[in-house]
C-alpha cells in the first residue's frame, strides 16, 4: 500500500487547516443568524461588521470641542411661547347620541404603530358618519416585526370607550350571534359583508354611499336589529379635507385624548422619564470629564432630549446613498435591495451628490449629532435614543455618542424585570418611545416617517419644541468637505430657526394628524 508519510512539520501546518475546517462547520449550527438569506430580520453580517470611518471628520473634531455659553443654552432649553392656539379638541362638542345604532363596523388595521394609530382615529370617524357600533379595531400582525399584539394590548380599552362615550357606541367583542366574522372568515373567501374597495382618502358620502347599505342589506337578510360591515384594508381610507367639522373634532379627541397607552407602559415610561431627567450617576459623571460641580445649574439640567434615529437598512438600501463604508457597504446594500425591490428603486437612478442636493438622503447617526451639535446641544446633554435598530450597530453609532455620552435607551435605563412585558413586541416597544417622547423637552427625528408625523402634530397640539431637520440644507452642506465648523454652525442655526415647533397652518391634503391647526385646535 503506498501512502505518504507525515513529518513533524507537515503535522504542525495540517492541525490548524483541520480546526478551521471544523470550524467553518460549526460556526452555521452556533450563529445561523450569520449564515441566512438576506432578510429584514438578518441583515448581512460582512456588511454591518465592517464599522465606518466619520464621514465629516473635520466637523467632528471641532463639534468635539465646542462650548455652549449660557445666554445660548438657556434659549435653546426655553419652552416655546404662547402661539395664539390651544388645545380644544375634548372641549368641542360633537353631535350627541341620539339615534339608534344601524349596526356594526369592524376594521382591520395593518401598519405600525402609528400608522394604526391614525387607521383608528379615523375607524371611529366613520362609525359617527354611519350611526353605527364600532367594534374595537383589529390591528394586523405586522408582517416586518412579527409584533401580534393586540389592541387591548396597547392601548387602555376602558379609558378608550368612556373617553368617546358621549361620541359614539363602541363593543369591545361582537355578540355571539355575529361571532362569525373574523378575520379568518374574511380571509377564506368573498363576503357580502367585506367592503375591500374603500378608496384612500375617501370622502363621508362615499361610505354613506357604499358602506351604509351593506349593513342595511345584511340587516334585513337575518331579520335582525343590527346590520355589520367589516372595511379591511382600511389605513388611509377617510379624506382630511371636505369633512364636516364635527367629525374633524372627533378625529382630533381620539388620537389626542381617548388612545393612552395601558398602565405598564406608562409606568416604565415614567420609570425611563425619571432616569433622564435625574443628575448623572457618580460613576457617568467621573467618567466624562465635562462633568463639574455646577452641572445642575444649568439650563439644560434636569432636561432631555429625545431623538428619533429612523436608520434601518430598508431605510438605507431603499435611499441608494452613500453612508460612508466604501465599496463592500454599496454592494451589499445593492444586493439587498434586488432581494426586496428586484432593483426597482427610483433613487437608484441618481448620484449621491444628486440625492443629498435635494434632501433625499437619510442624516446618519454622525449627521445628526453634527446638527445637534451646531443647534448648541453639548456633551452635558442627556439624550434618549427612540429607535428599533440601526443599520450598523454601535459601531455606526459610535461619532454620536462621542459628541453626547449621556446618551441612554431603553435597555440602558431599564431592567430586564422592567422591560419584560414589552420585550420582542415592536409595537409596545414603539409605544414607551412614543411616551418619553411627548414627555420631553425637545424632540426631533433624523427623517420623516410615521413617528415623526404623528409625534410631530401631538407636540404642536401640546405645544412643545419639536425639530424639525431642514434636509435640503444639511444635503448641501454636508457636501462641501471644506467648510469651516463655525460657517456650517452658522448655516444651521439660521436654517432651523423657524423649524423649531412653530405653530403650521394645514394645508389641502395634509394630514390633521401632522398639523392639527386649525382643525384641533381653537383661537386662545
Amino acid at each position: 500500500m503506498n501512502y505518504v508519510r507525515q513529518t513533524p512539520t507537515s503535522r504542525r501546518m495540517a492541525w490548524p487547516l483541520q480546526m478551521g475546517g471544523l470550524l467553518m462547520l460549526l460556526l452555521p449550527s452556533l450563529f445561523p443568524s450569520l449564515f441566512s438569506p438576506l432578510s429584514r430580520s438578518y441583515p448581512s453580517v460582512f456588511s454591518e461588521w465592517n464599522a465606518p470611518r466619520p464621514m465629516h471628520s473635520h466637523l467632528l473634531n471641532r463639534a468635539l470641542q465646542q462650548q455652549t455659553s449660557k445666554a445660548q443654552e438657556a434659549e435653546l432649553w426655553s419652552p416655546l411661547p404662547n402661539q395664539g392656539w390651544e388645545a380644544c379638541a375634548d372641549k368641542q362638542d360633537t353631535q350627541s347620541l341620539g339615534r339608534k345604532s344601524q349596526g356594526y363596523i369592524q376594521v382591520f388595521l395593518d401598519g405600525g404603530l402609528n400608522q394604526q394609530r391614525m387607521g383608528i382615529c379615523d375607524a371611529v370617524a366613520v362609525a359617527k358618519i354611519l350611526n353605527a357600533t364600532l367594534v374595537i379595531p383589529y390591528l394586523e400582525v405586522n408582517p416586518v416585526w412579527q409584533d401580534s399584539s393586540s389592541f387591548a394590548d396597547i392601548f387602555d380599552v376602558d379609558h378608550f370607550i368612556s373617553a368617546l362615550s358621549n361620541d359614539i357606541s363602541i363593543v369591545k367583542e361582537l355578540p355571539s350571534d355575529y361571532s362569525w366574522s373574523t378575520r379568518e372568515y374574511y380571509a377564506t373567501g368573498i363576503r357580502a359583508t367585506r367592503i375591500k374597495t374603500a378608496p384612500v382618502h375617501a370622502s363621508a358620502t362615499w361610505y354613506l354611499e357604499n358602506v351604509l347599505p351593506v349593513m342595511q342589506r345584511l340587516l334585513c337578510f337575518l331579520s335582525s336589529s343590527y346590520g355589520i360591515a367589516a372595511i379591511a384594508p382600511f389605513s388611509h381610507r377617510l379624506a382630511f379635507d371636505s369633512q364636516p367639522s364635527d367629525i374633524q373634532h372627533l378625529r382630533c379627541k381620539v388620537n389626542f385624548h381617548a388612545l393612552v397607552f395601558v398602565p405598564h407602559v406608562r409606568t416604565l415610561g415614567d420609570a425611563l422619564v425619571s432616569h433622564l431627567r435625574s443628575p448623572p450617576s457618580l460613576d457617568n459623571a467621573s467618567s466624562a470629564t465635562h462633568f463639574h460641580k455646577g452641572e445642575n445649574d444649568r439650563a439644560g439640567a434636569g432636561k432631555y432630549v429625545v431623538l428619533h434615529l429612523r436608520f434601518d437598512k430598508d431605510m438605507a438600501a431603499h435611499s441608494a446613498c452613500d453612508f460612508g463604508g466604501g465599496k463592500a457597504e454599496k454592494l451589499a446594500l445593492a444586493k439587498y435591495r434586488q432581494v426586496l425591490w428586484q432593483g426597482r428603486v427610483l433613487n437608484s437612478q441618481f448620484t449621491d451628490e444628486e440625492l443629498r442636493g435635494q434632501g433625499r438622503c437619510p442624516l446618519t447617526p454622525e449627521e445628526i449629532g453634527l446638527l445637534l451639535s451646531a443647534l448648541g446641544f453639548n456633551n452635558s446633554t442627556h439624550l434618549y435614543l427612540a429607535s428599533h435598530k440601526v443599520y450598523g450597530g454601535e459601531a455606526r453609532i459610535s461619532a454620536l455618542r462621542q459628541l453626547f455620552p449621556f446618551m441612554e435607551d431603553k435597555k440602558s435605563l431599564a431592567s430586564s424585570h422592567e422591560l419584560s412585558e414589552v420585550e420582542g413586541k415592536a409595537s409596545l416597544l414603539a409605544a414607551v418611545d412614543y411616551y418619553v417622547s411627548m414627555q420631553s423637552d425637545i424632540f426631533i427625528s433624523a427623517s420623516p416617517g410615521n413617528m415623526h408625523n404623528a409625534l410631530l402634530g401631538h407636540r404642536a397640539y401640546k405645544n412643545l419644541k419639536t425639530i424639525r431637520p431642514n434636509m435640503t440644507l444639511l444635503g448641501k452642506l454636508f457636501l462641501n468637505k471644506t467648510m469651516e465648523w463655525s460657517e456650517f454652525q452658522q448655516a444651521v442655526q439660521q436654517g432651523h430657526k423657524n423649524r423649531q415647533g412653530q405653530m403650521r397652518i394645514r394645508k389641502e391634503k395634509q394630514s390633521i394628524y401632522t398639523y392639527p391647526v386649525p382643525d384641533c385646535m381653537c383661537k386662545a
